[in-house]
């Protein structure tokens, strides 16, 4: 099989198998336990509160179908297949999901977690765990979804529709709708976990949790786009040639670096300029060994956000994407 065409199906097999993932995070750790982790899925966990009957991914396409529409009418945005299948996908996976976890049509409607898989994954009395746990795992699945060059669509085109015709930034606009959502349910689910006699835990807490959901899942999502960012540019000046620091570079590190020419502002007397890029580990030995043959070299040391090139990630392909 050519190179090319494993990389469709396995960029295929990548996109259902997010979906999957990102659904089991709902299922097991989010719903039962109504937290609102903003965005499409969260407004579905609060309707499902209104309307038990109907299961919360359902609710996803009541959302997501417009949306799409919505987004190729007023942004004239594209729809790919990628996205297309996987924002229809999702909430298909989440209800087939939840049919299988729960013994009883009550207790799927009520998405009670002492149900839950004969009730071996109840975590009533655990729900900062389950809402990190549950965060990481749909951080996971959208990582997994975008990395295959699609989106979940869902909320993200809510803001871009606020951006276009309100002129707010995207990230303003994520939060604001995020935020939003986390009211609605807070106002819908009210005092108490499912019961307003329960006092224990009170809705409110629901909502810190909520937070906490969003905080989580947005920086995993980050994480398993970009790595940690930890790569490191170095800028190195110095009045003379440092030979021993170049020959560190190319052998001892096994990279490269660009030497400019360049001349200070106040003496006009001719420098060298360094620019490189290492990894957070290199970053000591490269100060050690500056110091050693220039300890009057002026170094600046700067987080790079990302690093394009041989020995780096490649440039993004037309089309593929690469969000902030």
């Amino acid at each position: 099989m050519p190179a090319s065409r494993l990389e469709w199906w396995l960029s295929w097999i990548g996109i259902f198998a997010g979906c999957t993932v990102m659904a089991a995070g709902f299922v097991f750790f989010i719903n039962p336990y109504n937290i609102v982790p903003g965005g499409v899925y969260g407004a579905s966990i609060v309707l499902h509160n209104l309307f038990p009957s109907i299961q919360v991914g359902t609710f996803g396409y009541m959302f997501d179908i417009p949306l799409l529409i919505l987004s190729a009418l007023l942004l004239g945005a594209k729809l790919g297949a990628r996205t297309t299948v996987a924002a229809l996908t999702t909430p298909l996976i989440m209800n087939v999901m939840s049919m299988a976890v729960y013994p009883t049509r009550d207790a799927l409607h009520s998405l009670d977690p002492a149900m839950l898989l004969g009730g071996c994954m109840d975590m009533t009395d655990h729900l900062m765990l389950t809402s990190i746990i549950g965060a990481t795992v749909i951080g996971i699945g959208q990582g997994i979804v975008v990395r295959n060059q699609a989106t979940t669509g869902g909320s993200d085109i809510v803001a871009m529709i606020i951006q276009k015709y309100f002129h707010m930034r995207f990230s303003t606009a994520i939060l604001l709708v995020d935020a939003a959502v986390v009211a609605f349910g807070l106002v819908v689910i009210g005092f108490g976990i499912g019961s307003a006699d329960d006092v224990s835990s009170p809705s409110w807490h629901l909502s810190f949790y909520s937070l906490i959901a969003i905080f989580v899942s947005s920086r995993v999502l980050a994480y398993m786009l970009n790595g940690a960012k930890d790569d490191k540019l170095l800028f190195v000046i110095s009045d003379k040639r440092m030979i021993d620091l170049h020959r560190f570079i190319l052998k001892d590190l096994d990279r490269s670096a660009t030497l400019i020419k360049s001349s200070g502002l106040y003496t006009g007397a001719e420098k060298e300029m360094l620019f490189l890029v290492v990894s957070h580990k290199e970053v000591t030995a490269v100060k050690h060994k500056i110091k050693e043959v220039d300890p009057r070299a002026f170094v600046v040391v700067t987080d790079a956000y990302d690093t394009f090139g041989e020995g780096w990630k490649q440039l993004p392909s037309v089309g593929e994407v690469q969000p902030e």
